[in-house]
């Protein structure tokens, strides 16, 4: 969004100190890490940090406030208050649903409450809510009763500067149809699901599936691809983005999501939105989120909760090179028109305009 912002033409002042460790420690704190006084010292060295900074910073416009804000909204609204500036704030996911997906309210029922009550309040908060889709925005209704009307649309995108289509000196083997799944091994993304499909194309020697990643749900896939000799797998864990940039150009078909959590369906992932950038073929789980997204030209949806749908619809393009060209063609044409850097910059610097002037509006 910042690279968006600033392609747009926007002047982005970034304001920023180090409060988390990483994802490890955002899921150790809400199992019960927030109770330990070493925690609240590390949140009031940050926030504190991040007082000075701002009182050093020259006059803008808007304060916005990035993903996950749950916390930094409620400072973030009194400093807006005190400068006079209208806050925004892009939500991006709920924590308190990711928490409930991860089961830690089966860990630390409290604390998954907690987080619950702090986000329905920090959510009623800013000027202007941004969300990626439409879906979620429906989710935030039902769940909190914010009104969709407080919610701009930004689809995430991707980086474009990064992913984008390359040509490599040195391709796989022309024998070998590389399926490519990238990402965390977690519900939402229905890796497991993505195994059974390739136990359906266990016989197909030439068709290779590459998983690259970790989490929860790869010591389930390993054992799975063990027990029943799934000689057609190759399985790596994190790898640097340039070698990941790598292995996305050399693959075939790259898998989105086939997992069937609330967060799945309402969202199209990261990764369905990277390897469009860079003009690969893309199957994904159907949902309301990916139906309202894209047309059968740009990516192919089949069922999440059939195995055999998914290998049939991998088989089939695997027989069609002609439709796997048109394919990787629309999705880097899809791509550039509405999920690029530049579109994201149009669509959000629109809003941020918008915003600005009617508060002006409204002092007059």
């Amino acid at each position: 969004m910042i690279a968006a912002l600033t392609h747009a033409g926007v002047e982005v002042i970034e304001c920023h100190a180090t409060l988390w460790k990483g994802i490890e420690d955002r899921v150790n704190t809400t199992k019960g890490g927030w109770k330990k006084p070493a925690f609240w010292w590390r949140v009031i060295r940050a926030y504190g940090q991040l007082i000075w900074h701002f009182l050093k910073l020259p006059d803008f416009d808007i304060l916005m406030v990035g993903y996950p804000g749950q916390l930094d909204v409620y400072l973030a609204k009194l400093l807006s208050v005190l400068k006079r500036k209208p806050l925004v704030w892009d939500v991006f996911m709920s924590i308190y649903l990711v928490a409930k997906e991860r089961g830690l309210d089966q860990e630390n029922r409290f604390s998954v409450n907690l987080i619950r009550k702090i986000e329905a309040k920090a959510l009623q908060l800013p000027d202007l809510l941004i969300q990626d889709t439409a879906e979620y925005v429906d989710w935030f209704y039902r769940e909190y009763g914010i009104a969709p009307d407080r919610f701009r649309l930004v689809p995430t995108g991707a980086d474009d500067r990064r992913f984008k289509p390359i040509e490599l000196v040195e391709t796989m083997q022309d024998d070998q149809f590389i399926v490519l799944y990238y990402g965390t091994f977690i519900p939402n993304h229905g890796v497991m699901k993505i195994a059974q499909a390739v136990k359906e194309l266990a016989g197909k020697t030439d068709i290779i599936f590459k998983f690259i990643g970790e989490g929860p749900d790869k010591a389930a896939l390993e054992e799975y691809v063990h027990k029943l000799n799934l000689e057609n797998v190759r399985l790596h864990g994190w790898m640097s983005q340039e070698a990941l940039l790598v292995q996305i150009a050399t693959s075939d078909i790259c898998l989105g999501a086939f997992g069937d959590t609330p967060q799945s369906l309402m969202t199209v992932q990261n990764k369905i939105y990277e390897c469009m950038a860079m003009g690969k073929p893309v199957v994904t789980g159907e949902s309301p989120a990916t139906k309202a997204a894209f047309s059968s030209d740009t990516i192919v949806l089949c069922s999440r909760d059939d195995p055999a749908d998914i290998a049939k619809t991998i088989l089939t393009l695997n027989q069609d090179p002609e439709r796997m060209q048109k394919l990787s063609k629309n999705s880097v044409v899809e791509f550039n028109k509405h999920y690029s850097i530049e579109s994201l910059g149009c669509q959000l610097s629109a809003f941020l305009d918008a915003l600005v002037f009617s508060k002006k509006e409204d002092r007059k």
